[in-house]
């Protein structure tokens, strides 16, 4: 799929390269969804590209087709993926990583809109690292130039086994091949640790604005002008935001889901009665989907910033906007004032998520907190 937007970043970077100043290693950073993937499989595809010009890949040369069906064989794309159950040995799991990252590779073949399930944890691990050291130490099979994407970098940090794979990719970064480019990408890269990230020439990509979202899914999805005007609001800036917000077969959306999850635990933060709130609290999963609760926890941070904006009177700034009305009736229950360290509550049981805490105590211990700090 051909990449959509960030003109003014991709015409920089082709300038560079026109110069052949491009360093060997760089960053593509950017909020969640705003096609950091994309913007490095388009960079990849203009260093292997045969016809190049000032404007990007041509799209028609051989080297072009086979990068945008993932086929070019000096184009590497590597990306989290949840950990081979029953393989301890390390040859064995950098085979079997490699088997789940060809199968993911085909799903995204399928469907450019692919949006990975994120319930499961995953991670980049050492034996992948290891395998994009041994491939970089080979010479391009096709052209005379080889590059490497790693997506969402950020999680050599939080996974097993993460500072040795952190460690590994630096000696990489160090000495890269002479054909060898490395692209990373983060949406949290000060994450990354210090020594990887000085190491990376850092480009930035900006959220997009509601209205290029909305021409976004207008042109590459079928969904109806008002689902399309929700998703493109609840995108907050993000492409893949908003495309989470679309289900192809008319049900509801995981992403919905969670957020509408999220908005019940509001309703049992403002109730009167505790019982309510250890039930709803009781109802969490407790283990296996860590990720969804995450979001979930973010989904309610979105509710509790738009019930400020009902009650300071600017219900125009609100992004859940198809529920306005009852914002406005919760926003009669609150105590305004509280609401910043309520945001700031949920920040905090976002960091206990990150470390794994489990999710029911977490969630309990947060509503009520929120029931103290909210109700008047």
């Amino acid at each position: 799929m051909e990449v959509f937007g960030h003109e003014d970043v991709r015409r920089d970077l082709a300038a560079v390269i026109g110069r052949g100043e491009l360093p060997g290693s760089l960053l593509v950073h950017g909020p969640p969804g705003v096609g950091r993937q994309a913007v490095a499989r388009w960079l990849a595809r203009l260093l292997v590209c045969n016809d190049a010009t000032a404007d990007g890949p041509c799209g028609e040369c051989r080297a072009c087709r086979l990068a945008l069906d993932l086929q070019h064989p000096d184009i590497h794309w590597f990306f989290p993926l949840p950990r081979p159950k029953g393989v301890s040995n390390p040859d064995k799991l950098a085979d079997a990583l490699e088997e789940a990252r060809f199968e993911a590779l085909d799903e995204r073949r399928q469907d450019p809109l692919y949006l990975p399930p994120t319930d499961e944890p995953t991670g980049l691990y050492l034996a992948q690292v290891r395998t994009l050291r041994k491939l970089g130490s080979t010479r391009p099979a096709m052209g005379d130039h080889q590059v490497f994407i790693v997506g969402h970098a950020e999680l050599l940090v939080p996974q097993e086994a993460s500072q040795e794979a952190a460690n590994a990719l630096l000696k990489t970064l160090e000495e890269p091949p002479p054909v060898t480019t490395l692209i990373l990408t983060a949406s949290e890269p000060e994450t990354l640790i210090p020594t990887i990230r000085s190491r990376l020439l850092p480009v930035r990509l900006r959220p997009f604005t509601e209205a290029r979202i909305r021409a976004f899914l207008e042109e590459r999805t079928d969904a109806g002008p008002e689902a399309i005007r929700l998703a493109a609001r609840l995108g907050r800036g993000s492409i893949g935001r908003a495309l989470a917000f679309l289900s192809p077969d008319g049900e509801e959306s995981r992403a919905e889901a969670l957020r509408q999850e999220a908005r019940l635990w509001l309703e049992a933060a403002l109730t009167p009665e505790p019982g309510r709130r250890f039930a709803v609290a009781h109802a969490q999963k407790p283990v296996g989907a860590r990720g969804s609760f995450g979001e979930a926890l973010d989904f309610l941070a979105l509710w509790l910033r738009d019930l400020a904006a009902v009650a300071a009177g600017a219900p125009d700034e609100v992004v859940d906007v198809d529920a306005v009305a009852r914002l406005q009736e919760l926003a009669g229950k609150v105590r305004a004032a509280g609401i910043p360290e309520a945001i700031r509550r949920v920040e905090v049981a976002r960091e206990a998520g990150r470390i794994n805490a489990n999710p029911q105590l977490t969630l309990a211990t947060l509503l009520n907190d929120l029931a103290g700090v909210l109700q008047r």
